[in-house]
């Protein structure tokens, strides 16, 4: 089998970010068999459908959806909801087939923050997106200023991690 390819999508723009450190842990954690990659979400404009097919940040975005084997999606909750950050990415990339039977394994920083993982849910589903149940985690952070480091030093954390992304790879090489 070849090399599986995943994409990592945190609704967080802050520095310190957990939503950030769980997806950057996940590829510390990532056997050499898996890459994960990291697009910008910042960098894209507010979405517009007038505008689809014309900011090359957008493009390379399906792009990077399209051939992503499957997806690692983190977010922190704000006002009961998905960050805005991830849901203007969501947006623009809603009409693509980009998303279709893609798989997904979500991930949650705060267990508090069951409003924006129920939404995120919906909208995934939504555009067809296959929730990898199994590869889905809930971690503790909150409260916590957990990086990377910390993270990988806990073991039931790295232990968590690592089961996730097995079970993505099993799901992944499934499918081909």
């Amino acid at each position: 089998m070849s090399g599986i390819r995943l994409l990592a999508l945190s609704g967080s723009l802050r520095r310190q970010s957990y939503n950030t450190a769980v997806l950057t842990t996940l590829a510390e954690l990532a056997p050499s068999t898996v890459r994960v990659d990291f697009p910008g979400l910042g960098q894209l404009p507010l979405f517009n459908p007038d505008e689809e097919g014309l900011h090359p940040q957008v493009v390379a975005l399906e792009a990077q959806i399209a051939a992503a084997d499957g997806l690692l999606i983190a977010s922190p909750e704000y006002a009961h909801g998905i960050s805005g950050v991830l849901k203007n990415a969501l947006d623009w990339l809603v009409g693509g087939a980009g998303f279709v039977d893609k798989p997904i394994a979500l991930f949650n920083t705060s267990p508090r923050a069951s409003h924006a993982q129920a939404a995120l849910r919906d909208v995934l589903t939504t555009m067809s997106g296959q929730i990898v149940e199994r590869a889905c985690v809930t971690l503790p952070l909150l409260g916590t200023q957990a990086d990377p480091v910390v993270i990988c030093a806990q073991p039931d954390w790295a232990q968590a991690l690592r089961s996730s992304l097995r079970e993505m790879v099993l799901v992944i090489n499934s499918r081909r």
